[in-house]
């Protein structure tokens, strides 16, 4: 048997060497006009990153070395590599180039193809049928479960005040519990039940995906089914898929049997999967896979980005006291004297300072650092090619790092969010842009003023002592790999 394997994997290899010799020659030639990091015959700059862990280090080292445009090699792939303004305002406009990049074939086995892997006619008929869900009318009334998975979250918060905690450990299971609730109408109490096997499963793949995407062994089909990481991605993907199916299911009877259904949500958020199960495609219903695909994609896409998102301001806030009691001001202006009444809609409208504070958190740590599109054809770039299949990577960890459009860029200033006028729109691109720019930026608006009003309400965060120093890592989205320390103490007034 493992005789067998073997020759079997010297055969793809073998296979994959002449194809790329034949293949990727002819867009070699098409792509002189970029500035090419230098590698190896065949593997190409396999050897320029040096694991999941590193990739954004990586990448910013790569950015320093070759400029802000280049192409990268890999066996059958080749990539260019952007934070260039003028070039990323083009991909990301163009309505040539929708496609997202290879590596989101890594998330089919969970996701499907739903909104954020589908690509060409089936993209455009998904985003055309959601985009109603987004509307400010049927967002508002995600409030109350803001309100209420808040309220949990500052009681958990009260038991550890003082202490020196991983912020970022709480953000995430409270965002968990409320896109469960915006997506599927469940909670699965993420807050309380810690040991949750749902949660286990969306945090072990969301880490798995991006290991797999930088383990140059993994990344072939034929080869990580040899891995044991496929059997253990596989039965997290079982395990998560059942219960997503038994949601919905459930749903289903619930709405069958209504006989008042419209009485019965009338100023009540409906959930996510509600209005999937009475949308229709081409003139029928969506499939039982295609409202999961849709669900699943938007339980990825919503609560890890709005959690880290959310831990990093904190951290931010905790490190620069005048930013903090600027924040701490507007809300008072706000709630004034009943600090602690529930905020509506109109309050977090209104919170325009905590707007600018978020605002300059997603540009140091923007939730997703770097995403992909792919060419489906040739294009034309300032007079050059770029030819089909080309996998592009918008880096925008360093556009908005960038000193050019960001003054001091180091420098944590949400005041400059005041100020900015638009004229470089696609400078501040942690939602993406253009037309595949994120479709839920409102609804991750409101839950992160939400949270970050309740918190800034209830306690003054404090950095630790000596103070904690971040270790960026992407994991598909931004974390820290050594946690996000910050301390709450009970506020006053």
């Amino acid at each position: 048997m493992l005789v067998v394997i073997l020759c079997l994997v010297i055969a793809v290899i073998l296979f994959v060497i002449k194809y790329e010799q034949y293949t990727m020659r002819k867009k070699d030639k098409q792509l002189l006009w970029l500035d090419t990091v230098p590698g190896y015959p065949f593997i190409g700059n396999l050897f320029e990153f040096h694991g999941p862990r590193e990739t954004l280090n990586d990448l910013r080292h790569l950015h320093a070395t070759y400029g802000k445009t280049m192409l990268i090699r890999a066996p059958l792939q080749r990539m260019i590599l952007s934070c260039d303004y003028d070039f990323l305002e083009f991909v990301l406009s163009s309505p040539k180039i929708l496609d997202k990049s290879g590596e989101y074939k890594f998330l089919h086995r969970w996701l499907g193809t739903g909104l954020l892997t589908s690509d060409g006619p089936k993209w455009k008929t998904r985003r055309k049928l959601l985009t109603p869900s987004f509307h400010f009318s049927i967002l508002q009334k995600f409030v109350a479960s803001f309100e209420s998975n808040g309220n949990i979250l500052v009681e958990k918060l009260r038991t550890v005040q003082g202490k020196d905690i991983n912020i970022y450990q709480y953000i995430t299971l409270y965002t968990l519990d409320i896109i469960c609730e915006s997506a599927m109408g469940v909670s699965v109490n993420a807050q309380e039940v810690e040991d949750s096997q749902y949660v286990k499963n969306v945090k072990f793949l969301c880490r798995r995906i991006n290991e797999r995407a930088t383990t140059f062994y993994e990344r072939p089909d034929l080869l990580y089914r040899l891995s044991p990481n496929y059997y253990r991605e596989k039965k997290a993907v079982k395990q998560i898929h059942n219960f997503t199916y038994s949601v919905i299911d459930s749903r289903i009877k619930t709405l069958q049997n209504s006989t008042n259904d419209q009485n019965n949500t009338e100023g009540k958020a409906v959930p996510f999967l509600d209005m999937l199960l009475k949308s229709t495609v081409d003139g029928r219903p969506l499939t039982r896979e295609e409202i999961r695909e849709e669900v699943d994609t938007f339980m990825f896409e919503g609560h890890d980005t709005a959690g880290s998102a959310i831990s990093f301001a904190l951290y931010l806030l905790a490190s620069h006291q005048d930013v903090q009691d600027h924040a701490l001001e507007e809300q008072k202006t706000i709630f004034c004297k009943d600090i602690h009444r529930p905020s509506t809609y109109n309050d977090l409208q209104q919170m325009k300072y905590l707007e600018c504070v978020i605002k300059e958190t997603l540009r140091l740590y923007p939730s997703v650092p770097f995403y992909g599109r792919k060419t489906d054809q040739p294009v034309i770039y300032k007079g050059n090619v770029m030819p089909e299949d080309i996998d592009i990577a918008v880096i925008a960890y360093e556009l908005q790092r960038d000193p050019k459009y960001f003054p001091n860029p180091d420098k944590f200033d949400p005041t400059r969010f005041e100020t900015m006028d638009g004229t470089n729109p696609y400078c501040f691109i942690p939602f993406s842009a253009g037309p595949r720019n994120c479709i839920g930026q409102k609804f991750a608006m409101l839950e992160m003023k939400s949270a970050l009003s309740k918190i800034l309400r209830a306690f003054r965060l404090l950095p630790t002592v000596p103070e904690h120093q971040l270790k960026l890592t992407s994991e598909a989205v931004l974390k820290s790999y050594n946690g996000i320390y910050i301390r709450v103490l009970k506020r006053t007034f």
